[in-house]
């Protein structure tokens, strides 16, 4: 072989250190290493991908409870003792063929009873008298019966509607409402239109210094809205001014000018001294109604010294529908 010649191109020998040197030794340990780590990474990995996920572990929780405890409790029966009353009538006996009359009262020629006029709640328009027996000059008894006559205002009411139900109102439910401030002593007591009496009602001083002019009036609280078809009121101040409005807060308007209170009829002159005023904005609920008066009529107006005086003498409301 030649000097640089490491392998006999003759017999394949290798030349002297060509074989077996230690350089070839660490290469050849060093890629044995690096085989089996490859080995052992790709073994892992396949350990894992083939590796199921486990299931979480499943908690119970158990509560205590307490036990339930039933009881019966029995109410004892009261019994009232019934007391009987022993009857205090007793017949006392007549003898046979006697016959008690009543006395015969005797009122001189031409004198006529009368008795005082009774006005049915709800019905403050139609007015009843009851039959007078009057004695004449020749002794023979005239019956006279008057028919009940029913006056309407400000709208054709039927006598259907007349016999309705007025609204059941509290004692508390009608007030003086005086927006301009007014002295108290210049008006009556409010709740005397809700009593029933047609000889008491409530009054409302005429100034002088205003008359015929007024601006005051009765305010009626119903408590809940109500919707409303109609006002009765009787009055013995013909002539006077009023218009009826209504309003739907929580408190009244402290103006009749507030946009609040809502006209429920047109202004009008009082003719009778009962009358009934059909009301509009049937379909409306309202809380507060108010009688208010305009004007006084001329027969009411008096002198600073001794001022006149208008009054409503009762009130009903009653509802629609």
């Amino acid at each position: 072989m030649a000097l640089s010649q490491d392998w006999c191109l003759q017999c394949g020998a290798g030349a002297r250190g060509s074989i077996g040197s230690p350089g070839w030794r660490s290469t050849a340990t060093i890629l044995a290493v690096t085989v089996l780590l490859a080995l052992g990474a790709a073994a892992a990995g396949y350990a894992a991908l083939s590796k199921k996920t486990p299931k979480p572990p499943t908690v119970t929780t158990t509560v205590a409870q307490a036990p339930v405890t039933s009881a019966t409790t029995t109410t004892p029966t009261i019994t009232t003792p019934t007391i009987s009353t022993p009857s205090t009538s007793a017949k006392i006996p007549l003898p046979l063929g006697t016959t008690v009359k009543p006395p015969k009262i005797l009122l001189p020629l031409g004198t006529g009873v009368k008795l005082p006029k009774i006005t049915p709640p709800g019905s403050l328009g139609t007015s009843t008298t009851p039959t007078t027996n009057t004695t004449g000059s020749t002794g023979t008894g005239t019956n006279t019966t008057s028919t009940p006559s029913t006056s309407t205002t400000g709208g054709s009411g039927t006598a259907g509607e007349s016999q309705q139900a007025a609204i059941l109102l509290d004692t508390n439910a009608a007030s003086t409402y005086n927006p301009y401030n007014y002295p108290v002593a210049e008006f009556g007591d409010p709740s005397l239109i809700l009593d029933g009496d047609m000889a008491t009602g409530w009054t409302a001083e005429v100034n002088p210094t205003r008359a015929p002019k007024m601006a005051e009036g009765l305010l009626i609280d119903l408590k809940t809205r109500q919707k409303l078809k109609a006002i009765e009121l009787a009055t013995a101040s013909l002539g006077m001014t009023v218009q009826v409005y209504g309003a739907n807060a929580h408190t009244a308007p402290t103006s009749i000018t507030d946009p609040a209170w809502v006209p429920l009829s047109h202004s009008q002159v009082v003719t009778k001294k009962h009358i009934r005023i059909k009301l509009r904005n049937a379909t409306r609920a309202f809380r507060f109604v108010t009688l208010w008066i305009s004007q006084a009529p001329a027969a009411s107006v008096g002198t600073p010294a001794a001022p006149g005086h208008v009054s409503v003498n009762e009130l009903e409301l009653f509802a629609a529908g």
